[in-house]
């Protein structure tokens, strides 16, 4: 009988262990939870801290040389739209 209540005690603290140790990572888990939060948004700022932004100057070139090609591509595209129309036409 002793050995019973012995072992019931035994599975009664182990149970009471698990369910402390779960209590403490759930208790841990919102502690570092602000953390893990600001985490990537500090490590975006340092990367963008190391950056090479482009000159005001540089940035007028890109974008006329991008507008530039997206008005050739215009271009192209609608030539080749009014050629396929032509030949759809023809058959």
């Amino acid at each position: 009988m002793a050995d019973e209540k012995t072992i019931v005690k035994a599975g009664e603290a182990q149970a009471e262990k698990a369910k402390a140790k779960e209590s403490s990572k759930f208790v841990k888990f919102f502690k570092n939870l602000p953390k893990a939060i600001v985490r990537p948004f500090k490590n975006m700022w340092h990367e963008l801290r190391k950056v090479t932004w482009p000159t005001r100057q540089d940035l007028i070139n890109y974008t006329l040389i991008v507008l530039a090609f997206l008005v050739f591509m215009g271009v192209v595209i609608g030539l080749l739209d009014m050629a396929s129309l032509t030949l759809i036409k023809a058959i």
